[in-house]
């Protein structure tokens, strides 16, 4: 079974957990990062829509890429691996800032509760995507401004993690 570390508020390492355990009954707060690629200027920013096969959060629009670092990976290397593994792209990484959130599912399927790094990378216009259809039901790039304006709209349809990280990273 595939593990997480679990961590204080803080980001510090105090175990681990199995992948489920830490996503179900109220969650435990575990290690995770979320991936916002932009390009032009952070005009345009990388989305996806959750693959319907999710656990947690299935077909609601989320940041470019989120998971889970190995135990005892590093963040930016967990990044561009998982980069590569879902979204078929490579671009470099670089730590953007942390955030804490619990989230319940909609559905009732589960919880995030996460220490999440945020990184964010720049991709050319021509650059190809190749989104791992077990992961991703749609990629596409959106303007930034019309994410966050639809964000206010709709707030159920992107995923909470999304809302927080990119507030935080165009507040910067």
């Amino acid at each position: 079974m595939r593990e997480v570390v679990l961590t204080d508020t803080q980001g510090n390492e105090t175990g681990l957990a199995e992948i489920v355990d830490a996503h179900t009954g109220e969650g435990k707060l575990h290690r995770a990062f979320s991936i916002y690629v932009f390009r032009n200027d952070r005009k345009e920013v990388l989305i996806q829509q959750r693959s319907a096969d999710k656990m947690l959060f299935p077909l609601i629009w989320a940041n470019t890429c989120c998971s889970h670092p190995f135990p005892g990976e590093a963040m930016l290397e967990a990044g561009k691996r998982r980069l590569q593994e879902e979204c078929g792209i490579e671009c470099a990484l670089e730590e953007a800032g942390s955030l804490v959130y619990r989230a319940e599912d909609p559905n009732g399927r589960g919880v995030e509760h996460e220490h999440v790094t945020l990184l964010t990378g720049n991709l050319d216009e021509d650059a190809p995507l190749l989104p791992n259809p077990e992961e991703i039901a749609e990629i596409k790039w959106m303007n930034t401004e019309k994410v966050l304006s639809e964000m206010k709209e709709h707030p159920e349809t992107y995923a909470p993690w999304f809302h927080l990280g990119l507030t935080q990273l165009l507040a910067v």
